[in-house]
């Protein structure tokens, strides 16, 4: 039998000495495989073959934590080849730098071709993760939407919902905060009753103490059996033990206490993490306007069915991803793409659910399932992230198993050391032993690293940056070297008309009869000299006798003028070029633009030229690489003319004319140079390029194969998020070394001043909790970075 995966949800799980526990219960089960547990994501990844899921839970609820399986979608393979975007990274199609012998038209029939994008148009964020399955429409509906919690079985009806768990509601309302509450009245009372009756203070305050004390102790022989003998929980029990054997009860009682409140206020804090991701699915809107015969009727939107037909009117929120079959208007982004301005919407686009309608009323048909539309593929993508260690995390997690030992033999050295062979005092040394304890918790250390990466993959991702994982946010930190595609990643992908020449008669003229010859053709230098065309409100008759000439051009007659449209070579030989019109297309070919010809009843009237022209933040983008200290090179397919005039646009260095596996050997080249290399593309030409980089990125109108090599994801398509990426990584792995710093330099400082009898158990406990409460608040502050 194959390892599964499954996922749970785990409740009251607020630091990283939780999930230690819980991975350490989990793995030693029979038939499991592996466990991810993610603190900040609150969920927990169980690799089994076979193993006991009931088991699995019993242990994990067992330690004091809820648990709830969230189910999963069976995965899909890849999209089939036929599906598969056409390629651009060469000297044909879309690229500029061919000559019109490529603009072949004997392949495309003019009278019958539609002008309407597919319904599966490929757009940044709707290509996230789309490898991840849909469920089965048919037969007993059962969806699992991992971004929501919810599992539905055969019935439709809700089993759970996480927004439901004790751990997800206001946090005065949790079972931590009640036995907070309580154990502080019970201490309040304490000193009340004892103020009437000071001979029965120490009876008073062990009571009060063993409020919060039991659940504690409970917890830690649990944890104990589970194999974590050394956990927070069996340090306080220790160390609230032995303040009442030595006669400290009152300070046992409050240290229990503060205890207690430092838990809480890791919930809250850890809490604010998880919220950050989830409050993405609070984008979707709770119902949606289905259209039946007749008019509409209101439907919860997590019961939309791929192909159900939406209206959105204006001002409301898009509850699912679909194609806009009627109304044409713009839509607001920003809450899921990040784009200040708002995007045109037209018959055949593609919106996503999260999204705000504009000024009119579109009709829209569901294109995926409520558990698989954007905001829940990019919630699943960084709650797995989020479970993946980075190689600093996986360190502090050796050492600190290294670490709680050390600290207890260090506190019964201190204990009984001086007292042996100094004659000091026993109740004082034991006193100091205890509080060392205390101060010895590596729950802010353990923390410090996953708290600081998690909420950089958080803050990514709402800037649609999606990292897969802490090491890939980690490496980042050291790209010096970055590889770009050109075709799709540096210019837009597609071909536009940048200059018209007329040698006979006017631009509009010109234009207008060489669209006539093109109408109805899906050729992308067709499609380029339409939307021209229509950018200018051009109307243009219709051509009679119109056909592709294979490897030449198109031809036909229009108001009775024959018309013949292809390369400088095809035209040369119907019709006599004059030597200014071949310096102008020679002019035009230098710069790395496609040139067509029209010729009027064995005329030249005229050159069109076309290029594939780079993104509007392509240079921006680059130089803020160049600025952080970056090599910057453009790898391509295209041939040398074409990528050195773009490159020479951009300000990048150029290798063209590749095929992948050159792509793949370059990369490999610059990491022999000792270079930290990240590759950006989007085509199924990338891939082999991706995967041997040290960081694969994709831009987020890829292919699918690219999108599952990369290990990151730019959603825009925007070559300056690349640099942000990047940043973001620095940033992050500043925050880590503070939180390293500010945790052990703590114990470090609490360490000497209670050796040397300045603090106790009171500012023991103050200096473990605050010092975890000082590291996951520092690591928050990334969820408010802002690109500059």
């Amino acid at each position: 039998m194959s390892a599964v995966k499954t996922r749970y949800r785990i409740d009251g799980m607020d630091c990283a000495s939780c999930a230690s526990k819980i991975d350490t219960a989990v793995r030693r089960l029979d038939g499991v495989a592996d466990v991810s547990v993610s603190v900040t994501a609150g969920t927990m990844t169980v690799e089994h073959d076979g193993a006991d899921l009931a088991l699995v839970e019993k242990r994990v609820s067992g330690l004091g934590y809820g648990i709830m399986p969230l189910l999963r979608p069976a995965a899909r393979g890849p999209a089939p080849a036929d599906e598969a975007r056409h390629d651009h990274d060469h000297d044909h199609g879309a690229c500029g730098g061919h000559d019109h012998g490529d603009h072949d038209h004997a392949d495309h029939d003019h009278a019958g071709h539609r002008h309407a994008p597919s319904a599966g148009a490929a757009t940044p964020a709707g290509r996230v993760a789309e490898g991840v399955a849909k469920p089965v429409a048919d037969g007993p509906r059962r969806v699992a939407d991992e971004a929501h919690g919810v599992a539905t079985g055969s019935t439709g009806s809700h089993a759970h919902d996480h927004t439901h768990l004790p751990g997800d509601g206001p946090w005065w309302r949790s079972g931590k905060a009640r036995l907070t509450v309580v154990c502080g009245a019970a201490l309040a009372a304490a000193y009340g009753v004892g103020h009437f009756f000071p001979a029965f203070d120490p009876w008073i305050f062990i009571a009060a103490l063993l409020i919060g004390l039991v659940p504690i102790a409970r917890r830690a022989v649990m944890a104990a059996l589970a194999g974590t003998p050394f956990s927070i929980e069996t340090l306080m029990t220790i160390a609230a033990v032995g303040a009442v054997i030595i006669g400290a009860s009152e300070e046992a009682a409050a240290v229990v206490f503060l205890f207690l409140v430092g838990e809480l206020l890791e919930g809250v804090a850890a809490g604010r993490a998880r919220d950050s991701i989830r409050a993405l699915t609070a984008l979707v809107p709770k119902t949606a306007r289905v259209v039946e015969a007749g008019g509409t009727r209101e439907v919860p939107a997590e019961n939309l069915r791929i192909g159900d037909v939406i209206l959105v009117r204006p001002g409301e929120r898009i509850p699912a991803d679909g194609e806009v079959l009627e109304g044409a208007g713009s839509v607001n982004e920003a809450p899921v793409t990040g784009e200040s301005v708002p995007v045109g919407k037209e018959k055949g686009d593609t919106v996503f659910a999260g999204t705000v309608n504009g000024e009119a009323a579109l009709t829209v048909r569901a294109t995926t399932e409520p558990s698989d539309n954007t905001i829940a593929r990019v919630v699943r993508l960084v709650e797995e992230a989020q479970e993946s260690k980075a190689p600093t995390e996986r360190f502090i997690d050796r050492f600190s198993r290294w670490y709680t030992p050390f600290v207890m033999v260090l506190a019964a050295l201190v204990a009984v050391v001086p007292p042996l062979v100094a004659g000091a005092a026993w109740d004082e040394w034991i006193y100091k032993g205890l509080a060392i304890l205390l101060i010895g918790c590596p729950c802010a250390l353990v923390i410090s690293t996953p708290a600081a990466i998690a909420a950089g993959l958080a803050s990514g991702a709402r800037r649609g940056l999606l990292i897969k994982g802490g090491a890939v946010l980690e490496v980042l930190r050291t790209v010096n070297a970055v590889a770009l595609d050109k075709t799709g990643t540096l210019t837009e992908g597609k071909p536009k008309v940048t200059d018209l020449i007329a040698f006979d008669g006017d631009e509009a003229a010109l234009l207008a009869r060489a669209a006539a010859l093109e109408a109805g053709s899906t050729h992308p230098l067709a499609v380029a000299i339409l939307a021209e065309a229509e950018a200018r409100s051009l109307a243009y008759p219709a051509a009679r006798d119109a056909g592709a000439l294979g490897g030449e051009g198109v031809s036909g007659t229009v108001d009775g003028v024959a018309l013949f449209l292809g390369s400088p070579k095809a035209a040369a030989a119907r019709a006599p070029l004059t030597t200014e019109q071949q310096a102008a297309i020679g002019a035009l070919n230098d710069a790395g633009k496609t040139v067509s010809v029209l010729l009027a009843d064995g005329r030249a009237e005229g050159v069109i030229a076309m290029r594939d022209e780079p993104r509007a933040d392509a240079r921006a983008g680059l130089a803020a690489l160049k600025a952080a200290g970056i090599r910057t090179v453009m790898l391509t397919g295209d041939n040398e003319r074409t990528a050195k005039a773009i490159g020479g646009d951009l300000g990048i260095e150029v290798r063209a004319g590749l095929m992948p596996a050159d792509k793949q050997r370059i990369v490999g080249e610059l990491k022999a140079e000792g270079l930290t290399v990240a590759k950006v593309g989007d085509g199924i030409n990338d891939a082999p390029a991706l995967a041997a980089a040290d960081v694969g990125i994709a831009m987020g109108g890829g292919t699918d194969v690219a999108l599952e090599t990369a290990d990151a994801a730019v959603l825009h398509g925007r070559v300056a998020d690349v640099a942000g990426m990047i940043a973001l990584s620095r940033a992050t792995m500043r925050n880590i070394h503070q939180n390293i710093t500010l945790a052990l330099g703590l114990k470090a400082v609490f360490l000497v001043t209670t050796i040397a009898g300045i603090t106790g158990l009171w500012p023991a406990i103050l200096a473990d909790t605050g010092a975890t409460v000082l590291v996951t608040a520092n690591a928050l502050r990334l969820l408010g970075r802002r690109e500059s």
